[in-house]
């Protein structure tokens, strides 16, 4: 991925064919070794091609991949309405609680452990 990285980088600057020396630049600056045998495969991959044209390429195969976003069932729909008016009265709770906690520290003021 840092290779990708210092890739595109290098394009975004304006070398639209960089070179290895180019990226191991890159990587160098900010204190990483680059491994030749991966940063060849980089180089080689994207050789020729126009990086824009790689990225629309992409995001078209991202575009089928499932993100997690589910679809709520009518049995989880029915627990979270139920979920959702409990946890109104929790918070409730714990601002009776914080509020009783509040106030048995505020009777032992100046009284100090020793007296």
């Amino acid at each position: 991925m840092r290779y990708v990285a210092a890739y595109l980088l290098a394009v975004l600057g304006g070398n639209t064919s960089p070179s290895a020396k180019d990226i191991k630049a890159i990587l160098g600056s900010v204190g990483i070794e680059a491994d030749d045998e991966r940063l060849n495969k980089v180089i080689s991959e994207l050789n020729g091609k126009d990086i824009n044209e790689v990225m629309n390429s992409g995001l078209s195969k991202l575009a089928s991949v499932p993100a997690g976003g589910a679809v709520a069932t009518p049995a989880a729909a029915a627990s979270g309405t139920a979920g959702a008016g409990a946890a109104p009265a929790a918070a409730e709770e714990k601002k009776e609680e914080k509020k009783e906690e509040s106030e048995e520290s505020d009777e032992d003021m100046g009284f100090g452990l020793f007296d």
